[in-house]
């Protein structure tokens, strides 16, 4: 019960099909090997680009510069740099929060998916401290200033006529989607859509969300490493997804390689497998300590956010979350991976009719990921039924 808690909060690990848990030996059988190999976001979204927007006291928006010049002093103020990712030219925007820990480009493969349904635009956006966007001051993950940072990118983006958008969080960047509707961030928001995370489950696994992520290898080898490991630990199902999305999690580490702890962190990082090589019979788990020799010659990955540093801000994100997501007063829909979720005030605004629900089973909490063909159309029926869209020629 105490694992099955943390699906609704921040980095993801539900349990494998079958029953097969994270740190449990998954054997492939014979001739089997799958590609663990990265893919680069270009094959899903069409553009890449650095929003940047001063901070709270600046007017003034730009793109791709890191600097600006301050007109009192005459000196460079760092901006904000947050990266998004973009496909589609014409319809409404769908504007994509990912899960804590995680980048834009957990959306990648879903975002394929759903240009290939209704006519939209996507922006996925990497929230602060997360993927590659860059603020002053990272340690500031509040709800409120990352709500704050959402209005100021549709504002840098679109002006202040900006086009009709539907807005998208998965667990923690749902929980900010809600925070940026209900704080009217958004003024040509459309609709709502909030995947996996529900105020009652989420508040019940703060007390154990620090065990979960000191369970967690700290280092991985490559990140071919850190795919393998996101896939056979179950954090994600969908190996296409894991290849393109967990670049957006792992960065090469900034520390020694000799520091405490790393060599032990590269032995937990991935789920031995042991196969016999064809010529010497030789297994995976004997040349085990040569390839930890050998990696010690180059680059080790790490976690791009130490989300143990952010309790702090845990209970802001999803305190009074589900009263909030009621009142918002656009169309609303929740997908959840499982029925236990949903807690009391959703359970009776669902009963009202105050929001649309759809589980989908057989997912894990990286729901989108897991699955992004149901919850693509889940999203483009829901939207068509609220004429905020059409489907494409063709479809369904």
């Amino acid at each position: 019960m105490e694992k099955q808690l943390h699906l609704n909060l921040l980095a993801s690990r539900p349990p494998m099909a079958g029953g097969l848990q994270s740190g449990s030996k998954m054997r492939m059988g014979p001739g089997r090997k799958r590609d663990f190999s990265p893919v680069p976001w270009s094959q899903y979204f069409e553009t890449m680009e650095d929003v940047e927007v001063e901070n709270d006291n600046g007017k003034d928006i730009s793109f791709t510069w890191l600097f600006c010049i301050c007109p009192v002093n005459n000196t460079l103020t760092p901006l904000h740099t947050f990266r998004i990712y973009s496909s589609g030219s014409h319809g409404p925007v769908l504007l994509l929060l990912h899960g804590g820990g995680h980048s834009a480009l957990s959306w990648a493969v879903f975002t394929g998916v759903i240009c290939s349904r209704i006519n939209c635009r996507v922006v996925a956006m990497d929230l602060r401290a997360h993927g590659d966007s860059k603020v002053k001051n990272s340690e500031d993950l509040s709800a409120e200033t990352m709500a704050k940072d959402v209005g100021k990118v549709v504002e840098a983006l679109y002006g202040e006529n900006p086009p009709p958008i539907m807005m998208i969080g998965h667990s923690m960047g749902g929980a900010i989607a809600v925070h940026t509707a209900a704080a009217n961030h958004v003024p040509s928001l459309l609709g709502l859509c909030v995947i996996d995370v529900v105020e009652g489950t989420a508040m019940d696994a703060l007390n154990s969300m620090q065990n979960f992520l000191r369970s967690r290898p700290k280092t991985f080898k490559s990140v071919e490493n850190a795919i393998e490991w996101s896939v056979k630990s179950g954090q994600i199902r969908n190996i296409e997804s894991a290849r393109v999305s967990m670049t957006g999690q792992v960065k090469k580490c900034e520390e020694p390689l000799n520091s405490p702890g790393i060599s032990k962190s590269i032995s937990e990082g991935i789920i031995e497998e042991e196969e016999e090589d064809e010529e010497g019979g030789e297994s995976n788990h004997k040349r085990k300590k040569e390839d930890d020799q050998e990696v010690k010659k180059e680059s080790l990955y790490t976690w791009r956010i130490e989300l143990s540093k952010t309790e702090k801000y845990w209970e802001g994100w999803f305190r009074g979350l589900s009263s909030l997501f009621l009142s918002c007063p656009v169309p609303k829909l929740l997908l959840l991976a499982g029925i236990d979720r949903l807690d009391k005030d959703l359970t009776i605004g669902q009963m009202q009719g105050k929001f649309q629900m759809q589980v989908l089973p057989q997912c894990g909490h990286a729901v989108h990921e897991d699955a992004p063909e149901k919850v693509a159309d889940a999203l483009a029926t829901f939207m068509v039924r609220h004429k905020f869209t059409e489907f494409k020629e063709g479809f369904p």
